[in-house]
């Protein structure tokens, strides 16, 4: 199979009419438009499937360069491949240590409160204070 870039061909052109137009110089196996995902208007240029290189050179000494609907000019070219990426091996998802565990504290009505700055820690005060009591719950 080779692939061709057709350009410049009316924005109105459906897939049927352009492999209307190529059929006499090339039987087509597969077509498509390329549309804009949004609002699915073509832009104007798509991908021909032929089934060998002899089909491709007629379509394209036949159809390069030709007028279409007044001032549009097809551009036919054989598109190049490009490689696929290589797959990626698969590994394991990464596995993650379970939450750490906290005692709690022996006395649960008192917050520690650092109130010096944390880069002095000659200066550092442990001091605790109450905490607030929690809001009633209905």
């Amino acid at each position: 199979m080779i692939t061709l870039f057709v350009g410049g061909f009316p924005l109105d052109m459906d897939e049927i009419e352009l492999v209307k137009r190529v059929m006499p110089f090339g039987q087509v196996n597969t077509v498509k438009i390329v549309r804009d995902k949004k609002t699915r208007k073509c832009k104007g240029y798509a991908f021909l499937e032929v089934l060998d290189k002899e089909a491709a050179d007629s379509v394209i000494e036949n159809l390069h360069g030709t007028s279409i609907g007044g001032d549009r000019i097809l551009t036919i070219k054989i598109s190049e491949e490009k490689p696929k990426p290589a797959a990626r091996p698969w590994s394991p998802k990464p596995q993650f240590s379970p939450r750490p565990q906290f005692s709690p504290r022996p006395n649960n009505d008192y917050v520690k409160v650092d109130r010096a700055p944390s880069s002095s820690p000659a200066s550092s005060s442990d001091t605790f204070r109450k905490k607030r009591p929690r809001r009633p719950t209905d």
